[in-house]
């Protein structure tokens, strides 16, 4: 309709005019005006649902400059002018006086109820809770939600001297609360999406100072020649099986087949809690090496009556919970009496893989051993240690690893008669 009430066609809406700041839209039943206009730093569009005329883009002019009038004088109502704008949560004075710190303590609570209800494991909620802790809140914690811009983070980016992966690893709380922020009308957009975050992190992180060392056969012999009991059978059966070692806390009697040589991983103890194993290529079958072998009979005297853990703590006489406590409690010890150079523990593992590959066995069969979803992580970590293919004799897989480290007569397999 025109200014005296008639209908106005598509063609009569076109010779139109309008301000800035003012839209028509068309519909494909339905036509509607909308107005155009920037409070608290935020662009607004709101959509009136009115015919195109003449009489109503006045009316939606003068509307227009009554809100940026209101929004000088500082009596702006959001709710007042547009009662069922999804931006009104944006602009509620309760809603906005939220802080990232308020953010991450529900983040922290949310992950404890999970964790209570075993939808996610001890570590996963131990990681975010230490993350939150040292690196999030110290830095972010103080500002407004909707005060966080994205230099605020570039400048902490850039002050970080870390790896690519430990930067993704603590931010990945923050990008969940914005995310949350931003569902609930709280911010217009998340501040970590106009971030080039790949750019800015190859340029300013660390790569990872983390070296796959393993240990020579010199060192493992001069390691059981200084360890006994308990601690000799666990460290030994590292060395020759390959197991994480979580998934060596978690090994029980029952998973050990003597009549195959093999055993069956299937689980592992992280943060002291029984899990599944990392990946589904974790739940797999690991043949048994004769220095492995030896080891687990030579611990059935320990721990087989109980039937359950294999390896136990024997200061506590009680299985261990965490690779920390036998990284503390026996692993350090030993070594700087052997006079070995420290690796953690996890080397063990590193030097089964490399001792494999060294001499010759099939890298497909290995990956499988070790519970990897392809060669790919044995190729990226261990390819050094793979010989020439092109060597005169061509593949030889070694099946006799007797002479691999000297062991006491009491820990050597009885040879069949």
């Amino acid at each position: 309709m025109d200014n005296t009430g008639q209908p106005i066609n598509s063609k009569s809406t076109k010779k139109l005019k309008t301000s800035r700041g003012i839209m028509l839209r068309e519909h494909k039943h339905t036509q509607s005006i909308q107005i155009s206009f920037t409070y608290n730093g935020v662009r607004c569009r709101e959509s009136l649902n009115l015919q195109h005329t003449s009489a109503n883009i006045k009316y939606v002019e003068r509307l227009k400059a009554e809100i940026q009038n209101a929004i000088e004088r500082g009596t702006f109502d959001y709710s007042v002018y547009f009662p069922n704008s999804p931006k009104i949560k944006l602009f509620s004075k309760h809603q906005v006086q939220k802080t990232i710190a308020d953010l991450l303590n529900q983040f922290i609570t949310l992950y404890k109820n999970a964790l209570d209800n075993n939808k996610i494991s001890p570590s996963t909620f131990n990681s975010y809770k230490k993350v939150i802790n040292a690196h999030l809140m110290p830095s972010f914690g103080h500002l407004l939600v909707n005060e966080l811009e994205p230099s605020h983070l570039k400048d902490w980016i850039v002050t970080q001297n870390k790896t690519a992966k430990t930067v993704r690893n603590i931010l990945t709380p923050l990008r969940s609360v914005l995310d949350d922020a931003l569902n609930e009308g709280l911010i217009q957009s998340n501040p970590l999406d106009k971030i080039a975050l790949n750019k800015l992190l190859i340029k300013t992180t660390t790569k990872s100072t983390y070296e796959i060392d393993p240990f020579n056969s010199e060192e493992i012999k001069a390691i059981l020649a200084n360890c006994e009991g308990q601690g000799r059978n666990l460290i030994q059966f590292a060395f020759w099986s390959g197991l994480r070692t979580s998934e060596l806390i978690a090994l029980e009697w029952q998973d050990i087949d003597f009549v195959n040589n093999k055993i069956k991983v299937s689980r592992a103890v992280v943060e002291k809690t029984e899990k599944g194993t990392k990946t589904a290529a974790g739940t797999r079958e690991v043949m048994l090496w004769p220095l492995a072998l030896t080891a687990l009979q030579a611990q059935k005297e320990h721990t087989f009556i109980e039937g359950k853990r294999v390896f136990y703590n024997p200061r506590t006489k009680t299985p261990w919970e965490t690779d920390a406590q036998i990284r503390k409690t026996l692993w350090t010890h030993i070594l700087k009496k052997a006079g070995v150079r420290y690796r953690n523990p996890y080397q063990t593992r590193h030097t089964f893989a490399s001792t494999l590959l060294s001499r010759g066995e099939n890298i497909w069969w290995l990956s499988q051993q070790m519970g990897h979803v392809d060669v790919e992580m044995i190729m990226r970590n261990y390819g050094k240690w793979i010989p020439d293919s092109s060597k005169k004799n061509g593949y030889q897989p070694s099946g006799n690893y007797d002479d691999f480290t000297p062991i006491d007569t009491e820990m050597t397999l009885k040879k069949e008669a």
